[in-house]
């Protein structure tokens, strides 16, 4: 049953109360039938727009997305494989969006970072356990060369 069909069996059921409609009862319950049945169409039309609505987004992603392919198609050369891409967004142009982002993102490391100072420029380095082993490294700012040892640590 929908909302107009319910309105209209609630006001059915006023009439059969006999209760006459020029008394203040009547004139009540009249007024609340009539509000009911307008509210009832009022959504019964705002539920057919919103069909509508839906039909025509639907229909409009249908046409986004095949207009996606012919757009994607034309950018990308045949032969374009993603496993060549350098990652260099600027110069090809072929890459996602989403691809550039992960790009800005710092890569996840499950080792121990280092970090010093350079005692020269004061440039903040941080380097891993493999750049610690290998015992120096050049600061990128000023050019200097910091030794660690780590004879010390060993002996303990």
């Amino acid at each position: 049953m929908t909302v107009v069909e319910k309105a209209a069996y609630l006001k059915g059921l006023v009439e059969g109360l006999g209760i006459e409609p020029d008394s203040r009862e009547g004139k009540l319950w009249g007024a609340l039938g009539e509000l009911l049945s307008d509210m009832a169409h009022e959504i019964e039309d705002l539920q057919a727009t919103d069909m509508d609505h839906a039909e025509a987004l639907d229909e409009m992603a249908e046409e986004l997305s095949y207009l996606e392919d012919l757009v994607c198609d034309l950018d990308e050369p045949e032969d374009f494989d993603d496993e060549d891409c350098d990652g260099d967004c600027d110069s090809c142009g072929l890459c996602d969006e989403d691809d550039e982002d992960e790009d800005d993102e710092e890569p996840e490391y499950d080792g121990v970072i280092y970090d010093v100072t350079c005692p020269v420029c004061g440039e903040e380095i941080s380097f891993d356990e493999e750049t610690l082993d290998k015992g120096s490294i050049e600061c990128p700012s000023c050019g200097e060369t910091l030794e660690f040892d780590l004879e010390d640590e060993k002996k303990d």
